[in-house]
């Protein structure tokens, strides 16, 4: 679960005036208006009665100017909007709106939140009752579309008494700034993995794998055939004979999250094909997914005792997070993740390599979240994973299109079907060659749609951990 924390500040305000004449006409009172030309019916027999409409519409726009003038200064108005949790990705996130009226009249209020695009699609028009000198409160949900920063706009604020000939407009400036973050497992699904993981550590402490590993474990004396460089001199000097340290597998292992920000990220694919045939189905980038994984994974990780690490690069790094543990390294993580954005050019995938080899000189496991390009040569992307394989552990994830593999397995009907089907055929071949020759050098490969990236990692996580292969 998210932190609260990461909730959005509350903000508050003062309304102030809208326009330099903020005062209108209600439907009511336009109905009013031109039920007066009821009176031009027997206008046609008797002329007189004719000046009855114009008598008539002037007393419904004299009951509407009084009735705006005792309609209170915007300034005794002011309006709060609060958060209940933080917005993520696939989830909704309940909005506050709360209107204090200082005045002595009961008023209608119609609020529209200037929400951004990423938080909804079109502002929606709220209606509540403020009665004098009691907060009026109304709540609704928004479900957010994308990460990142977004800077939310005026509440603008219209009001009229309850006769309702004429209203007020204000607005109040409840600009802030948004964190939209990566979507979240539940608890339930993530309380299967973290039973797992609970279960290789106990037997990992169980084994206790002496010899393995650079993390002291006892001292015993020298036996032939030791390493040298193991000898404690300390010791020795104390008993008067040869003592060595003993060793077992480390049980903190460093985990890096690698994800790729550049252009092949940005493609969007829907997570579930049954949704999607249903028209309910969230529609993400690639990126978007690979951050929902990597949120999944540290959380696994950190329960586990493990130090987790984040790199996402395009043609730059874009964030740099340290192997680390705890809560507050998990919401800089977080924070991190939220803040990635997939780039328009390709990434410069042998620069985060470098950079990953001088931030991680000792061995670790790796997960690198990317997808490969069709190119006539080799990508890029592999040379970097073949860099990597000599000191670490693995884990390579090339995400694949759902829409690709249709049209790969669908039997065509006519010509163009069949050279689309005969050109997925051959992407889904040559990225089925890369991941083998890269499988055969060391690395553990995953090729998977995005509805099922989440579990695929966590589990070979498992096995890795279960497996010491660090």
């Amino acid at each position: 679960m998210i932190s609260s924390s990461l909730h959005p500040g509350l903000v508050s305000a003062h309304c102030e005036r809208r326009r330099r004449w903020p005062f209108a006409l209600t439907p009511r009172s336009i109905g009013l208006l031109l039920a007066g030309f009821v009176w031009l019916i027997p206008g046609f027999w008797e002329a007189r009665l004719a000046w009855a409409m114009l008598a008539w519409d002037a007393l419904v726009l004299v009951a509407a100017l009084l009735d705006g003038l005792r309609l209170p200064n915007p300034a005794k108005m002011t309006v709060t909007r609060s958060w209940s949790n933080a917005p993520a990705l696939d989830s909704e996130t309940e909005i506050e709106l709360t209107v204090e009226n200082h005045s002595r009249i009961l008023l209608d209020c119609r609020l529209v939140d200037d929400l951004p695009p990423a938080l909804v699609a079109e502002p929606q028009t709220h209606r509540l009752i403020a009665f004098p000198g009691i907060p009026a409160r109304l709540r609704y949900s928004v479900q957010p579309k994308e990460r990142g920063d977004w800077e939310t706009g005026w509440l603008y604020l219209r009001y009229r008494t309850g006769l309702g000939l004429a209203e007020r407009w204000a607005r109040a400036p409840l600009t802030q700034t948004v964190r939209v973050y990566p979507a979240l497992r539940t608890g339930e699904e993530q309380q299967i993995f973290l039973a797992r993981s609970r279960q290789i550590d106990l037997q990992l402490r169980r084994a206790q794998q002496r010899g393995l590993g650079r993390d002291f474990e006892s001292l015993r004396e020298y036996r032939e055939g030791d390493d040298l460089r193991d000898l404690c001199w300390t010791a020795t000097a104390r008993r008067g004979s040869p003592i060595t340290r003993q060793y077992q597998t480390e049980r903190s292992q460093p985990v890096w999250i690698v994800l790729d920000c550049g252009r092949l990220m940005r493609t969007r694919v829907s997570m579930s094909q049954t949704l999607k045939n249903s028209g309910s189905a969230p529609i993400h980038s690639k990126l978007d997914h690979a951050c929902t994984t990597s949120v999944a994974l540290a959380q696994l990780a950190l329960y586990s005792g493990d130090r987790v690490g984040l790199l996402a690069y395009g043609q730059s790094i874009q964030q740099r997070l340290l192997p680390g543990r705890g809560a507050g390294h998990l919401r800089q993580l977080i924070e991190s993740l939220a803040l990635a954005r997939a780039e328009v050019s390709e990434a410069d995938h042998l620069r985060a390599t470098a950079v990953l080899n001088r931030l991680q000189p000792r061995r670790s496991l790796i997960l690198w979240v990317t997808d490969l390009a069709e190119t006539a040569m080799r990508p890029e992307v592999i040379d970097g994973a073949m860099q990597l394989l000599r000191r670490h552990v693995l884990l390579f994830v090339a995400m694949a299109q759902p829409e690709v593999e249709a049209i790969a397995r669908s039997r065509p009907k006519n010509i163009d079907e069949l050279f689309r089907a005969a050109a997925a055929q051959e992407m889904a071949g040559r990225r089925e060659l890369l991941l083998a020759r890269l499988h055969e050098q060391g690395a553990l490969t995953l090729d998977l749609n995005p509805e099922a990236l989440t579990s695929s990692v966590l589990n070979n996580y498992l096995m890795v951990k279960e497996r010491a292969m660090v």
